[in-house]
């Protein structure tokens, strides 16, 4: 399937769907959506069919065939099923009004008095219309040429016929019992005649079959043909003319077709019945009078599928004409004077409708049967098109619907196979032109075969049809549309991300709901591949590897909620459970990422008041962390060939830089950072490990800082002294965060300490406190 057929069906779906409110259009026999949908089909087909190279197999080909016949099933019996029909004269009234109504009239009337005979009419048409294209016979210069060339030799010569060659010309000359036949050629001419007779009867062409036996010289096949024709008379029908008060050129003729219509109907089974006459011929006169008796003769041609089901509709059309035309007495043109004056008492209503619904009964019965005839030509009775359009003619689109969606779930049906995106595409559609039409459709069905379609455009790369097809959904349709944009993992860039969000306020779907949940899936499929925060602290100043996709994926789950203000507090609550695992596994860098992404104004969130305070408290340590990295960066500038002016400039900077180092992270120290509110839950134990780590990592390194600048700011060493009284503070508490056995020990801390109060002594003098005290 190509991928312009699925903007294309979606183009469509986009039209109509604004429309679903307007019955007129959704079914007008030209732009409606049935109508649109079978066209797209057949450009499908013809585009393949006119490309000297082409990916679509023979299997594909044959599915879009039956699904453009398909939807033109759809758009024959859905009309008339969805909208009232036209008030018209019961056959028995238009009898006692003008007992000389014609039986076509009268067939009319019968027909529109029967709902589901007017169906199957409708059928009948549509099998007419999508059948086989009819197969000329080489054309010929004459009647029976080639054996009246062999007579006429025989009578010119007095030689005598050839042996076994008819004697005599006429149409019966080979019935006659004698054995006899025609030359070769004529016999072989009069087969495909027959043969092409036929597949014009198939596809209710009879205009121009009849055409046909006139060029091929036999005028008495035409009118043969002809005779099952109603008897029409518009001038005594009681018929409405034209608006323009001018008969046609038919009026003008007076009477046409059969009057004699069922003796040619008799004549007609008895020659089909006819083991003497040849096949085709028996075919050919079965399919004109098809009835119950001649079933076995029709069926013998049927190969197709469609040809059974046209079989079956033909008789059960042909019969209940019949039948009713028997109740009514058959009116004058078919029975005479005797039929006035015996005319028979109408049935009551109740006898009507009990009738009606014993051949419904009956007509439904023998329908099913075609579930699992034998097909010789085709895909069988069991394709799920085939399945479709019998369950449309039956009027069980839902039990389709549901036997459908069943297959799916239960695997029935081969993803992988070439017929698999054709068919789901057609059943989804079909899902959307049913409820747009008012169609009782299965919720769980239509939901289930729609997440199939969602998963054929996912395969195939149309991305940007899943909102729409998704919003279908219903109740379901933010999740699945989350679940699809949860699918595109890293796939897509930011700017792909925010497109796809975009086409859910297209669809009518609720863009920040879709927003979060795809955030939330997205952290949630991250956390179940990352390791837990448990175990040992990380190390923070050993080499980090570079992030996995994973981590890149958790990072980059903050974009759906930071694409618009309103999920803007979706957003924070989920950075900070992001920074908190960043943090916690000590991916420092990766967490910083993910702060820089943030948008500024989560800064000026300030409820609930635990998590905006959170939110500060990593801003604040990045803060640190940036100063910290700066000093280091500031140190490495210094070297030993300085003028003095640039030497003074350099120690300013770096003296800057490490009072503004000393200030924020005192300041950090001496309050509660990532202190938890409660303890014991989950959040709370991450609060916990981030701050075992980070508060002895950032003690360390601003006593490192303070240590190593002793040379160039003497009085730093003091403020490292001093820092340890901040550390022993009981206020604080900042001692207690060294007490985990895998991070940063107290021990080490203190070693630190005593090298600084060493360093204090380098001055001279034995007093260890004299470099605090001065």
């Amino acid at each position: 399937m190509t991928e312009s057929l699925y903007s294309s069906c979606a183009e469509v779906l986009s039209i109509c769907q604004p429309a679903k409110d307007d019955l007129a259009a959704l079914l007008d026999p030209d732009t409606g959506f049935a109508p649109r949908l079978r066209q797209l089909c057949h450009e499908q087909i013809a585009e393949v069919e006119n490309s000297a190279s082409s990916d679509i197999s023979q299997e594909e080909l044959d599915a879009l065939r039956m699904e453009a016949n398909t939807w033109g099933l759809l758009q024959a019996v859905m009309p008339a099923r969805k909208t009232e029909p036209e008030p018209h004269v019961h056959p028995r009234t238009l009898l006692a009004k003008n007992p000389y109504t014609p039986t076509s009239t009268l067939a009319q009337a019968i027909m529109h008095s029967s709902v589901l005979l007017t169906e199957l009419v409708v059928v009948r048409e549509w099998l007419h219309e999508t059948a086989p294209q009819p197969q000329h016979p080489e054309a010929t210069t004459g009647y029976w040429r080639f054996t009246k060339h062999n007579v006429m030799q025989a009578l010119r010569t007095g030689s005598g016929i050839r042996e076994g060659l008819v004697k005599e010309l006429d149409p019966d000359a080979m019935n006659r019992g004698d054995g006899r036949s025609l030359a070769a050629d004529d016999s072989g001419f009069e087969k495909s005649l027959t043969q092409a007779l036929y597949s014009f009867v198939r596809a209710g062409r009879l205009d121009d079959a009849v055409e046909l036996c006139r060029k091929a010289h036999q005028p008495w096949r035409a009118a043969s043909i002809r005779g099952s024709l109603l008897f029409q008379w518009r001038a005594i029908a009681n018929e409405q003319r034209d608006d323009d008060g001018i008969d046609d050129a038919e009026d003008a003729e007076g009477w046409q077709g059969n009057r004699h219509r069922k003796l040619w109907k008799s004549t007609c089974s008895r020659a089909a019945l006819n083991p003497n006459l040849p096949d085709p011929e028996r075919i050919l006169y079965a399919a004109l009078a098809p009835c119950p008796q001649t079933f076995s003769v029709l069926k013998s041609a049927c190969r197709t599928w469609e040809d059974h089901l046209w079989a079956q509709i033909s008789i059960l059309c042909e019969e209940k004409q019949t039948a009713d035309m028997i109740k009514l007495g058959g009116g004058f043109w078919d029975g005479g004077l005797s039929v006035l004056e015996n005319m028979p008492l109408p049935p009551s209503q109740e006898e009507d409708a009990a009738e009606e619904e014993e051949w419904e009964k009956e007509a439904t019965s023998t329908l099913e049967t075609l579930g699992n005839v034998q097909v010789e030509d085709g895909p069988p009775a069991d394709n799920a098109f085939h399945v479709s359009q019998l369950a449309i003619i039956l009027g069980r689109t839902s039990s389709l619907l549901e036997t459908f969606a069943t297959g799916l779930r239960d695997g029935h049906f081969d993803p992988e196979s070439s017929e698999y995106p054709t068919m789901t595409r057609f059943f989804a559609h079909l899902c959307l032109y049913l409820q747009m039409i008012d169609v009782s459709v299965p919720p769980l069905a239509a939901q289930v075969i729609l997440e199939a379609y969602l998963q054929v455009l996912e395969v195939a790369g149309q991305r940007d049809l899943i909102a729409m097809y998704a919003s279908a959904l219903g109740d379901n349709a933010v999740e699945r549309y989350a679940m699809f944009l949860t699918s595109l993992e890293l796939t897509a860039d930011i700017n792909e991300r925010r497109l796809a969000l975009t086409r859910a306020r297209e669809h009518g779907l609720d863009v920040h709901r879709v927003a979060v949940v795809t955030a939330e899936r997205t952290i949630e499929r991250a956390f179940e591949l990352l390791p837990q925060l448990k175990g040992p602290l990380p190390s923070v100043i050993a080499l980090q590897g570079s992030r996995s996709d994973i981590e890149l994926l958790l990072l980059r789950s903050i974009e759906w909620t930071t694409f618009e203000d309103g999920t803007y507090d979706t957003a924070l609550e989920q950075a900070t459970v992001i920074l908190r695992y960043f943090l916690g596994a000590g991916r420092v860098s990766l967490a910083k990422n993910l702060l820089e992404m943030l948008p500024r104004e989560l800064a000026s969130i300030d409820h609930p008041e635990e998590r905006a305070t959170e939110y500060l408290h990593y801003r604040q340590f990045f803060t640190i962390w940036e100063i910290l990295d700066r000093v280091v960066g500031c140190q490495g500038l210094e070297v030993s060939i300085m003028n003095r002016d640039t030497r003074a400039a350099w120690l300013s900077d770096y003296k800057t830089l490490m009072d503004q180092a000393y200030d924020a992270v005192v300041k950090l120290l001496t309050s509660d950072w990532m202190m938890p509110d409660v303890t014991g839950d989950h959040r709370s134990r991450e609060l916990m490990r981030c701050r075992q780590i980070y508060i002895p990592e950032l003690i360390l390194r601003l006593h490192v800082m303070l240590y190593t600048s002793r040379e160039h700011v003497p009085e730093n060493l003091k403020l490292a002294l001093e820092l340890a009284n901040i550390v022993a503070d009981s206020r604080y508490k900042l001692y207690d965060d060294f007490l985990q056995a895998d991070g940063r020990r107290l021990g080490e801390y203190l070693n630190a300490v005593r090298q600084a109060t060493i360093a204090g002594l380098e001055g001279g003098g034995s007093d260890p406190f004299k470099i605090i005290l001065s």
